[in-house]
C-alpha cells in the first residue's frame, strides 16, 4: 500500500543563497508545521538510531538525530573537504565518460530504528547549512517489522516497505516538511536521496503505539510515559521548553531538559494536560524538579479524569515542592481515568511526571484492538 501525498505540498523548492558569513540561520527557510505538535518517535531519547547507509564520506548518518539544530562553522574543514553537522555522501558519477551523470534511478540511503512505533503525522527533512549540496529530492519509506532486526533482515526480500513520502523535489537550507496520512504503525523508516547530498537532520512526527504484550508483562508500569504511549495533549505556557519533556524517558539531565513557563504577573496558575496510553489506574505519583533550582514551581497538584466529557478529580492536593528534587506520593486509593493534568502554583516547572499503575481490563482490550487494527 502506498500513502498518498501531493508532492506540491513540498514546502520548499529549488537553490539556496550561498552563505554570506555573519549569522548562517539569517536565511534559513521554514515553516509552522501542525503536525509537529505530536511527539517525535526518532528522537535519541526514546532510542532511535541510524543503524545503516550506504555511503557517509563527507559527514555521517548519526548526526540525522541529533536533537540540537545543525551548527555551522564556515572554517571547519578536514581531510576529506568541509565538515558538515549532518549526512552527507560523496557525489555520485555515471559508469562512463560517454555519460558522466548519476542515472534517474541512482540514489543513497539510510535506515533509521524509531525510538517508539508509532503513527506517522509528519516528517521534516532539514537542509540546514546544506546550500550547494543538498539532494536534488527526497523519498521516505516505512516498514514494521518486530523484534530488534539486523540492516541485512530490513532490507531482506520479505520486508514490506510502505511509501510515506514519494520522490519529491527539496530546498537547500530549509526545513522541508511532508504531511503523512498513512494509519499504520511503524518501527523502521527508510530516508532516500535522489541523486546524492546532505540532509542535516530528520524529524518524525506521531504518535506512540505500544506492543500491549510488553506493557501486560511489566504490569504496574508508567502510564503517561511518551514510550509507553502518553501525550501531552496541552499546557498553559510553553515559552522555554516543550511539555512533553515532562514524560520524556530516564531523569532530566539539564534545566531547558524540563518543562518551564515564564514568569507569571497575575494571580493565574500553570498546568498540562496528559492523555495516558489508556484507561488505567494510578497508585503512585513522582514530581522531579531536577535541575529547576531557582525556578522549580512552588506547589503542584494532580488530577485525573475518566473519559473525554468527565469531570476533573483531583488525586494529589496542592503540594509543597522542593528544588531540584524528586518527590513521591503513594496515594491512599488508586485513581481511575483516561487524562490526567498536572498544576504548578503559580508558575516556574517541572522536569519529569510519573504516574505508576496499570491498565484495567478495558483500558488493555481498547490498547490490544488498537495495536491490531494498525498492523501491530
Amino acid at each position: 500500500m502506498t500513502a498518498q501525498q501531493d508532492p506540491s505540498r513540498a514546502r520548499f523548492t529549488g537553490d539556496a543563497s550561498p552563505y554570506g558569513g555573519g549569522d548562517p540561520y539569517a536565511d534559513y527557510r521554514t515553516a509552522d508545521f501542525p503536525f509537529t505538535r505530536y511527539a517525535n518517535l526518532a528522537d535519541r531519547r526514546l532510542g532511535a538510531g541510524v543503524i545503516a547507509a550506504n555511503d557517509e564520506f563527507f559527514a555521517e548518518r548519526e548526526n540525522l538525530l541529533v536533537p540540537e539544530r545543525a551548527e555551522f562553522d564556515s572554517e571547519h574543514f578536514g581531510h576529506k573537504g568541509k565538515v558538515m553537522d549532518g549526512w552527507e555522501t560523496r557525489r555520485r558519477r555515471g559508469v562512463r565518460a560517454e555519460h558522466p551523470w548519476p542515472t534517474a534511478d541512482d540514489h543513497d540511503w539510510a535506515l533509521v530504528r524509531l525510538g517508539a512505533p508509532g503513527v506517522i503525522r509528519g516528517i521534516v527533512v532539514d537542509t540546514a547549512h546544506f546550500r550547494g549540496n543538498y539532494p536534488q529530492a527526497v523519498s521516505v519509506e516505512a516498514a514494521s517489522v518486530p523484534g530488534s532486526p539486523s540492516p541485512e533482515e530490513l532490507l531482506g526480500d520479505d520486508v514490506k516497505w510502505t511509501t510515506l513520502v514519494p520522490r519529491t523535489a527539496v530546498g537547500g537550507h530549509a526545513a522541508n516538511g511532508f504531511d503523512v496520512t498513512a494509519e499504520q504503525r511503524f518501527t523502521h523508516l527508510r530516508l532516500n536521496q535522489h541523486p546524492d547530498g546532505g540532509i542535516a537532520r530528520l524529524r518524525v512526527y506521531g504518535e506512540v503505539v505500544p506492543d500491549p504484550r510488553w506493557l501486560q508483562a511489566l504490569g504496574t508500569f508508567d502510564v503517561v510515559a511518551l514510550e509507553n504511549g502518553g501525550l501531552a495533549e496541552d499546557a498553559s505556557n510553553l515559552f522555554y521548553s516543550p511539555a512533553t519533556n515532562t514524560i520524556q524517558p530516564g531523569r532530566s539531565r539539564k534545566m531547558d531538559d524540563g518543562w518551564e513557563t515564564r514568569r507569571r504577573r497575575d494571580q493565574g496558575n500553570d498546568w498540562i494536560s496528559y492523555r495516558l496510553v489508556g484507561r488505567s489506574e494510578i497508585r503512585a505519583i513522582e514530581i522531579d524538579t531536577a535541575y529547576l533550582k531557582g525556578n522549580s514551581a512552588g506547589w503542584a497538584s494532580v488530577s485525573v479524569r475518566d473519559g473525554e466529557s468527565g469531570e476533573w478529580t483531583e488525586v494529589l492536593p496542592r503540594t509543597r515542592m522542593q528544588p531540584d528534587t524528586n518527590h513521591r506520593f503513594v496515594l491512599p486509593r488508586p485513581a481511575v481515568g483516561t487524562h490526567a493534568r498536572v498544576d504548578i502554583y503559580p508558575d516556574g516547572g517541572i522536569s519529569r511526571l510519573r504516574l505508576f499503575g496499570s491498565l484495567t481490563e478495558d483500558g488493555a482490550q481498547h490498547l490490544a484492538s488498537r495495536h491490531q487494527e494498525l498492523g501491530g
